[in-house]
């Protein structure tokens, strides 16, 4: 099931996503929420008379990075034994068609494609033959980098937390399996990375498992899996686009911070 997140005349809701043509997409409005049992209403709307919200808002955004060999190589870093994280804030996150605002203290940002896994329900220490069992589903992500800011400041809460940061979507895929989708991102409609899931030092199970002996985390919440080889600058005016097999496109343009 698609699960998207929606806003129709002032009012925002969950609905699961129905079609398979582009212009024939529809929404089923879910009564309750996706993270307990629910129904769907049978009240259906066309996809091109809703805006897409940011499929889910999580209580925090877990990221990994340098789980591809190749992208950890291209910037020159070490590939970690152990998985690596660090944290996105809420407010760093916006959706399919949201704009990515340029922050004013960057003169290189830069585009990381990523499968970001939602979870599903509250749990820590997770066993790995639990795993499944927390995860709702799975969504496209760029986890939107000021490059320099990242290098110069050593702590990268700046360069990878400022607002619009983190834009997922377009909507949770559940019926997936992540372990080997292709992952691609263009700017302005020109390839830039393109790499598979398969490629991860570290698997979802791996990374969860990781993380929830830290923590717990709650429904909605992102794991961010690392990005591919292939990253590079954006600028003010471009277009950026995730798409992950299985799941669907993420499009977002770069617009100056005002």
């Amino acid at each position: 099931m698609r699960i998207a997140r929606f806003s129709i005349d002032g009012n925002v809701a969950f609905g699961a996503v129905e079609g398979d043509q582009p212009d024939e997409l529809v929404l089923d409005i879910i009564k309750g929420i996706p993270f307990a049992d629910f129904e769907l209403s049978g009240t259906k709307v066309p996809l091109g008379k809703v805006r897409l919200l940011p499929p889910v808002l999580p209580s925090k955004v877990v990221a990994f990075g340098r789980n591809y060999a190749e992208h950890a190589r291209e910037l020159g870093n070490e590939v970690p034994d152990a998985p690596f994280a660090f944290f996105k804030p809420s407010t760093s996150v916006v959706g399919p068609g949201d704009e990515i605002r340029h922050p004013s203290f960057s003169e290189e940002l830069h585009h990381e494609a990523e499968l970001a896994v939602v979870i599903g329900r509250m749990c820590r220490e997770v066993p790995r033959d639990r795993v499944r069992d927390v995860i709702l589903g799975y969504t496209c992500a760029n986890d939107v980098t000021a490059r320099d800011v990242q290098r110069r400041e050593k702590q990268w809460a700046r360069a990878k937390g400022f607002d619009t940061a983190c834009p997922l979507g377009p909507w949770v895929e559940t019926d997936l399996d992540p372990g080997d989708l292709t992952i691609q991102l263009t700017v302005n409609g020109e390839q830039r990375q393109l790499g598979r899931t398969g490629e991860m030092i570290h698997s979802v199970e791996d990374l969860i498992v990781n993380i929830s002996e830290a923590m717990t985390l709650l429904p909605g919440d992102v794991i961010l899996t690392g990005t591919p080889a292939g990253v590079g600058p954006l600028h003010v005016g471009d277009e950026v686009a995730v798409t992950i097999e299985g799941i669907g496109t993420l499009t977002n343009k770069v617009v100056k911070r005002g």
